[in-house]
């Protein structure tokens, strides 16, 4: 499976010059766990919770003074929408990275997550289950029939 397959498509992002504050307002808002920061449009970072928690909070700093770009993550540690989805997993687990951005020539085309990953593996788990019950035999509900259809054949 490629992670253009299972990638988030639209990226929030904010620029470099936005403070902290603004940041996780809009993190609240759209209930994501990281920003892309980026000057004159192009990805140049990211911010995460993960950076607010070690860079703000511990050291007292003001998130309404703080710009986004003091505390940010960069460079930026990227994969490709046409790699193996298992790859960008080695790639984040040897980075320790829990969100991996997605760069196809240059420019910001997704964001894949753990998250992301942990769904895929949860879901193909269980249609190895309904795999296994079918070779026994057993016959799913008619509504649930064309959903495992699409994952089985």
């Amino acid at each position: 499976m490629y992670v253009k397959e299972v990638m988030v498509q639209e990226v929030i992002k904010v620029r470099a010059d936005a403070t902290v504050k603004e940041a996780v307002e809009i993190m609240n808002r759209y209930e994501i766990g990281c920003l892309i920061i980026t000057k004159n449009g192009e990805a140049m970072g990211i911010m995460t919770e993960r950076d607010v928690l070690k860079r703000i909070i511990p050291k007292s700093k003001n998130p309404e003074k703080t710009k986004v770009s003091e505390i940010m993550s960069a460079p930026l540690i990227v994969g490709g929408p046409d790699m193996f989805v298992e790859d960008a997993a080695m790639l984040m687990f040897r980075k320790n990275i829990k969100k991996l951005p997605i760069m196809e020539k240059g420019k910001l085309v997704g964001l894949l997550t753990l998250s992301d990953i942990a769904r895929i593996v949860h879901i193909q788990s269980l249609v190895k289950g309904i795999r296994e019950l079918s070779k026994k035999g057993w016959l799913p509900p008619k509504r649930m029939r064309k959903v495992i259809d699409i994952y089985i054949t």
